[in-house]
């Protein structure tokens, strides 16, 4: 085994939850009459693995900065309630049989930049929670990604591992935390590099046979 643990990024890696996003965002701000920052999945595609202030600075760039936040944080809430509610079955063909697969020989863990409780949401609605070790947010640290990624590093003792994600900014976070990046190439991004390359959740179980895990 290579890599004692192995740390998941959620959004193009785990799940496409795009569209079901934006319809929750939307749900808020229709609410507070702010249709004109309405959004729609192809509008967040290049927003997802920001944190989400910079996500804010995007959508709301007229609103003054804490005004701005603060919006943010209840679309985030909304959006957390409407996942909730919703069926919900985004998550990639064959996702739960990999993870399954790869908690019998390794610690997993999941790092985002996104709001508390939406691991939590994830990890339930595709019902693998009893696979995780752990996860940390944005919403739990304030920090960027590979900052977290150093922080759940040192609360779990985590000796090696390597990051599974789909954009630029998380190879950017791979290269602060100084750990390796595997590249879910069906999510969201193209990052300028990699060290590993997988087109389907599946191919995860391919490196473990290879050894490459």
């Amino acid at each position: 085994m290579k890599f004692e643990s192995l740390i998941f990024d959620i959004d193009g890696t785990l799940w496409d939850s795009r569209a079901l996003v934006a319809e929750g965002y939307n749900l808020q701000l229709c609410s507070e009459g702010l249709e004109r920052y309405c959004v729609d999945a192809a509008r967040l595609r290049p927003l997802f693995g920001k944190v989400m202030t910079a996500i804010a600075d995007e959508l709301f760039p007229d609103l003054p900065e804490a005004e701005r936040y603060s919006l943010m944080e209840r679309c985030m809430a909304r959006e957390n309630e409407y996942l909730k509610e919703n069926e919900c079955r985004i998550g990639y063909p064959g996702i739960a049989q990999v993870i399954r697969g790869l908690s019998k020989a390794h610690r997993l863990f999941i790092v985002s930049n996104s709001q508390c409780g939406y691991p939590e949401l994830c990890m339930q609605k595709l019902g693998i929670a009893d696979c995780f070790q752990g996860h940390l947010c944005f919403g739990d640290t304030g920090t960027g990604k590979g900052q977290t990624i150093r922080t759940l590093m040192e609360k779990y003792a985590v000796s090696s591992c390597a990051y599974i994600g789909d954009t630029q900014g998380d190879l950017d976070a791979t290269s602060e935390a100084g750990i390796p990046f595997i590249w879910a190439a069906y999510g969201f991004g193209t990052p300028a590099r990699f060290d590993l390359r997988i087109d389907t959740p599946m191919d995860l179980l391919t490196l473990e046979q290879e050894g490459k895990l």
